[in-house]
């Protein structure tokens, strides 16, 4: 269930409020590691990446807090809108910056991640998941990814993308309808 932004607490926050900031990355950061993480994905076997753009993100809320001013749109468009810029740069650098170096420091206690036969499981879903959501056109694979992996109001995702509510719904239903055939057509005919 997607919470409302409340603009007093946004108009504090932006006057400096310290409390009224915490309580708006509090309310807004979960969010934008999900949007993150089903953007992005995992690199190396995790989600560093991905929460280290929801972490720049939020720094970048937080700078540019001051110079918001309330034009009838949720703050939660503009959030979005930060982090749609923020994971096209990443985006951008992972290309450019294909190679990706793992640490082999050993742990200091047990590892309570998922063991091999389980990452490997969940690894080829998120795969043939992505595979699937690449087949969708650009506007649609947005609008499932901010109303699925996000969890936004199918009017909070129509301000960000620029629809009505009601098309960010036909938009969604069509979507998943077309993942939906993809699925049952298997992951061959997907990639094919």
């Amino acid at each position: 269930m997607t919470t409302v932004i409340e603009p007093e607490l946004v108009r504090r926050a932006a006057e400096g409020d310290r409390a009224a900031m915490a309580a708006l990355l509090t309310d807004v950061r979960p969010r934008l590691v999900r949007y993150c993480r089903a953007r992005l994905g995992r690199i190396g076997g995790a989600y560093t990446t991905a929460d280290d753009v929801a972490q720049e993100v939020c720094l970048a809320v937080l700078k540019a807090l001051p110079r918001y001013r309330e034009q009838g749109r949720p703050f939660t468009a503009f959030v979005f809108a930060v982090a749609a810029h923020k994971v096209a740069d990443a985006q951008r650098a992972a290309v450019r910056d294909s190679a990706v170096t793992m640490t082999d420091a050993p742990l200091e206690h047990p590892d309570a991640a998922p063991g091999p036969e389980q990452q490997a499981v969940a690894t080829d879903l998120a795969r043939q998941l992505s595979v699937l959501l690449q087949r969708l056109p650009d506007a649609q694979r947005e609008i499932i990814t901010l109303r699925v992996a996000v969890g936004l109001t199918a009017e909070e995702v129509g301000t960000i993308v620029g629809m009505s509510a009601a098309a960010v719904r036909v938009a969604q239903s069509r979507a998943l309808a077309r993942l939906r055939t993809l699925a049952r057509g298997g992951l061959d005919e997907a990639v094919a």
